[in-house]
C-alpha cells in the first residue's frame, strides 16, 4: 500500500500539546490531533507506473467537477452544498497532482447556508478564465438561486455574488465567444407544462459582463435531452465549447444515480440547432455488469479542457461502491480524469463496453511534485493543529456567525467551544468536518472534555446527514465519565438518539480520551483508549449502510467531524 505519512503546519510539528489533564471550562472540547488513514484495496492490486496516474483524482465526496486552464495552470471546482466555505479550489499543472489552495466562497457574506439542509445549498459550480479574470457561477438552491463571482486570483479573494435573478433552474456555465460575446446557459423547465417527471431544458442567455447582468432573449437550445421521444431525464450541467469554428454542447444526462451519462450536441451557431451525436452517450457505465470487479458506477457530468499541446481531458464525477448490489457508497461522488479521444468530428470519452480505469496514462504535461495533501490513491493524513488557521480541508456545517473554535488557546490543539445546537437539526453546531475518502478508511483523535451534564458531549462523528450518523463521544452518566456510541438513522427530529454502547472512563474528567472509527465498506467500527496505542472496542461491526447515499439520500458524502455540544437550553435546536 502506498503509505503518506503527513505531518501538517511542518514548521511547528515540534510544538507541545496542551499538557493540563482538564480543559479550562467545562464547555470547552480540545482536541490535540486528528489522523485520517485510507487503505482501499483496489489500489494493493492497481499501481501506477511512472508515467501513471490514478483515478479518482480527487478522491471522496468532490462532485460536479469543472475545470478551466489559465496558462500554464489548471483550476478544479466542485460542489459544496450545505458545508462551508463553499467551493473547494484545486489547482494543478500537469492535470493529475492536484492542491487545494482554498474555497471560492470563504465569507459568510457570499454565502448564506442558514437552517440548509445538508443536500441543499451550493450545486454544480462551473469555473471559467476570460481576459485575465477568474468567473464562478453556480446555483443557491432554495435561497437565492444562480449566480457569479469572479477573481483576477483563483485563491481568492472572490468578490460577492452577481445575482442572475432573471433566470430559474440550476447548474449555470458560462460561455465566452470569440467574438467577445459571452453567454450563460443552464439547466431549466421546460416550455409549458412538462411531459413526464424529470422532463427539463437546457437554455441560452447574453451575459453583458460589464453590466453584470442578462441581456436579450433567453433561448431553449435542447428540450428533454437527446431524443424526447424516450422521455430522457434530468438533463443539466451544460457547458459549450467552441471546436474548429464549430459549437459542441456537452451535458449530463439521465440523472444523478446508476443511469448516469454524458451526451453531446453540435451547432453551427451559439443559439443552435444543436443536433445530437448519433453515438451518444460519450461515457456511461449503466450498461455495464454491477457486480464486476471494483466498480465505477454514475459516471457523468463531465467538463472538458484543452492542454497547450493541443490534447483534450476530461473531468467527471463517479462513485466506488460496496456490496452486492453495487449501489452503496459512503465517500459520495468523486472526481476523475480521462482523455477525451475526437472521433471524426465528435469527441467520445469512454466507448462500448470500456469500465472506467483506476490507472490510466498521465497527460502529456510536465510533471509536478506530488501534493503534500494526497488526494487519490491510499494516504495517510495527521494534523496535528499547530497552524494559525486550519486546513482548507475542514469544513463546517452551514455558515457559522459566531466564532466558537480557535488555534489559539491552547497551543497545538483545535479548541471548540460546546453550544446547544445538536447535528439532528438545521443550526450551526460547533462541528469541523473532513471527508471520507476511501471506502475502507479510519478516523482516530483524542479529546479532553469535562461534561458539566449528562447531555453534554464532545468526540467523533460520522456524518452523512441531519437524519444520518454516529456520534463517539466523552459524556456523562451517573456524574462518572462515560465513552458513549449513539446513532441516528432516520428518526424524527428533536428525537433522542439511538444509544448503541456505553462504557465508563477510568480516568477523571476531562483527561485526555482517544477515539476510533474505522470504516469497511459498509460496516463501522468504534473503539476507545485512554493510553495511546491502547484501543477498547467498544460497538464492532455495526450498520454503516446507513451513511450510504441509498439509505440517507441526497447528494454529499460521509464526513469525519469533531463535535462538542453543551446543553444549556431546552430547545429543539439542541437536540444533539
Amino acid at each position: 500500500m502506498r503509505h503518506i505519512a503527513l505531518l501538517l503546519s511542518v514548521a511547528l510539528l515540534a510544538c507541545a500539546h496542551p499538557s493540563g489533564p482538564t480543559p479550562a471550562s467545562s464547555g470547552v472540547a480540545r482536541f490535540d490531533w486528528f489522523e485520517y488513514e485510507g487503505r482501499d484495496s483496489i489500489y494493493e492490486a492497481v499501481r501506477a507506473g511512472p508515467g501513471e496516474y490514478l483515478n479518482p483524482i480527487l478522491a471522496g465526496f468532490y462532485p460536479d467537477p469543472s475545470i478551466a486552464r489559465a496558462g500554464d495552470a489548471y483550476y478544479l471546482v466542485a460542489s459544496s452544498f450545505a458545508y462551508f466555505p463553499g467551493v473547494p479550489i484545486f489547482r494543478s499543472r500537469d492535470l493529475v497532482s492536484w492542491t487545494q489552495i482554498g474555497h471560492v466562497l470563504d465569507r459568510p457574506s457570499q454565502l448564506n447556508l442558514d437552517s440548509a439542509g445538508v443536500s441543499r445549498g451550493i450545486f454544480a459550480p462551473t469555473i471559467r478564465y476570460h481576459d485575465g479574470t477568474f468567473y464562478m457561477i453556480t446555483t443557491l438552491v432554495d435561497r437565492g438561486g444562480n449566480f457569479y463571482v469572479t477573481a483576477t486570483d483563483p485563491a481568492g479573494p472572490w468578490s460577492d455574488p452577481v445575482w442572475l435573478r432573471e433566470i430559474d433552474g440550476i447548474d449555470p456555465s458560462i460561455f465566452f465567444d470569440d467574438d467577445g460575446r459571452a453567454y450563460v446557459l443552464n439547466n431549466g423547465p421546460p416550455v409549458g407544462t412538462p411531459l413526464y417527471n424529470g422532463h427539463r431544458a437546457i437554455w441560452i442567455q447574453e451575459l453583458d459582463a460589464a453590466g453584470r447582468k442578462l441581456v436579450g432573449p433567453r433561448t431553449l437550445i435542447v428540450n428533454g435531452g437527446v431524443d424526447l421521444s424516450k422521455k430522457p431525464i434530468w438533463i443539466e450541467a451544460p457547458h459549450i465549447f467552441k471546436v474548429r469554428g464549430r459549437y459542441y454542447l456537452i451535458c449530463a444526462e439521465g440523472g444523478t444515480a446508476e443511469q448516469h451519462s454524458e451526451v453531446v450536441f453540435r451547432s453551427d451557431s451559439v443559439r443552435g440547432p444543436y443536433v445530437p451525436y448519433s453515438a451518444n452517450p460519450i461515457l456511461t457505465q449503466r450498461h455495464l455488469n454491477p457486480r464486476r470487479l471494483a466498480p465505477v458506477t454514475t459516471a457523468g457530468h463531465a467538463d472538458f479542457v484543452q492542454t497547450p499541446n493541443g490534447e483534450w481531458w476530461a473531468v467527471f464525477l463517479g462513485v466506488r461502491p460496496y456490496g452486492d448490489d453495487a449501489i452503496q457508497y459512503n465517500a459520495g461522488r468523486e472526481t476523475f480524469l480521462l482523455p477525451v479521444r475526437w472521433t471524426g468530428e465528435w469527441p467520445m470519452i469512454l466507448t462500448d463496453s470500456a469500465t472506467v480505469p483506476y490507472v490510466n496514462t498521465r497527460p502529456a504535461l510536465a510533471r509536478e511534485s506530488a501534493p503534500l495533501v494526497p488526494t487519490s490513491g491510499n494516504f495517510t493524513i495527521r494534523d496535528e493543529f499547530n497552524g494559525p488557521s486550519l486546513a482548507p480541508a475542514w469544513v463546517f456545517l452551514r455558515t457559522p456567525r459566531e466564532r466558537w473554535y480557535d488555534l489559539e488557546s491552547a497551543r497545538g490543539a483545535l479548541t471548540l467551544r460546546a453550544r446547544p445546537v445538536g447535528l439532528s437539526g438545521r443550526g450551526q453546531p460547533s462541528f469541523v468536518a473532513r471527508r471520507q475518502q476511501h471506502l475502507r478508511a479510519t478516523a482516530t483523535t483524542v479529546v479532553r472534555f469535562a461534561p458539566a451534564t449528562s447531555k453534554d458531549r464532545a468526540g467523533l462523528a460520522a456524518f452523512h446527514n441531519e437524519t444520518h450518523y454516529f456520534l463517539l463521544s466523552v459524556t456523562s452518566a451517573g456524574g462518572k465519565p462515560v465513552v458513549r456510541l449513539e446513532r441516528r438513522a432516520g428518526s424524527a427530529e428533536g428525537a433522542p438518539l439511538d444509544i448503541v454502547a456505553e462504557a465508563p472512563l477510568p480516568v477523571a474528567s476531562g483527561a485526555p480520551v482517544y477515539l476510533r472509527i474505522n470504516a469497511r465498506g459498509g460496516r463501522y467500527d468504534f473503539s476507545y483508549g485512554v493510553r495511546p496505542n491502547e484501543w477498547s472496542a467498544l460497538a464492532a461491526d455495526q450498520d454503516g449502510t446507513i451513511l450510504s447515499t441509498k439509505v440517507a439520500g441526497g447528494f454529499v458524502g460521509t464526513m469525519f467531524g469533531l463535535f462538542a455540544y453543551a446543553d444549556t437550553a431546552s430547545l429543539p435546536s439542541s437536540t444533539p
